[in-house]
């Protein structure tokens, strides 16, 4: 079982324009702003801004499913014929994530906080 999607990662290319377009719909500034991640929270969900992602096969916004035990799901998620684009990553403070891309080419996001 999951905890639900409650993040969503968009890769961008100008992670300063980005930023301003959420912060403009949102109407918040961003709880993380690096120069390798910016992040939102609204209405319990988290909206993050990543300009690396395209260059890990991001090519459009990923959703995350909120798991307890993300080795776990991963190895279920590759058992059933996943392909793993990120192996389990420790993105700071705790928070792990990966993601697989499934028999369609969508990709899934899983993540598990400490």
């Amino acid at each position: 079982m999951t905890a639900g999607l409650k993040t969503i990662i968009y890769p961008v290319k100008d992670v300063a324009r980005a930023k301003a377009v959420f912060s403009a719909l949102l109407q918040t500034e961003p709880y993380a702003d690096e120069a390798y991640y910016v992040g939102f929270k609204d209405a319990g969900q988290d909206v993050g801004l990543d300009p690396n992602g395209q260059s890990r096969g991001m090519t459009g916004p990923v959703p995350y499913w909120h798991v307890e035990d993300i080795r776990a799901r991963l190895a279920a998620l590759l058992e059933a014929g996943a392909e793993l684009l990120q192996d389990v990553t420790d993105v700071g403070g705790g928070k792990l994530i990966a993601s697989v891309k499934d028999a369609d080419g969508n990709l899934i996001g899983i993540t598990q906080d400490s």
